[in-house]
């Protein structure tokens, strides 16, 4: 699936994953490829995209937002956010 971090400012990162985990409000969750469609609010925290065995995981530290996951593509808009 395709993963796109995005903040007012410029876009953070794209490229493709097989899961993302995210800062829920009322806790973490993780978006696996082929998620059923969904948009949810996110709090301050930790994204961590799981790319494939030959790439290692990214992660950044993000202020709130949102996630939209649609045809099989999650975009994060956050406020900020930087790669740890």
């Amino acid at each position: 699936m395709n993963v796109e971090i995005l903040t007012p400012e410029k876009k953070l990162y794209s490229g493709e994953a097989y899961g993302v985990q995210m800062p829920g409000l009322t806790g973490s969750f993780e978006v696996l490829d082929k998620h059923a469609p969904m948009v949810s609010a996110l709090r301050a925290g930790k994204v961590k995209v799981l790319r494939d065995k030959t790439n290692a995981d990214a992660f950044f530290e993000v202020e709130g937002g949102f996630v939209e996951v649609l045809n099989n593509k999650v975009t994060v808009l956050v406020e900020g956010a930087k790669e740890l």
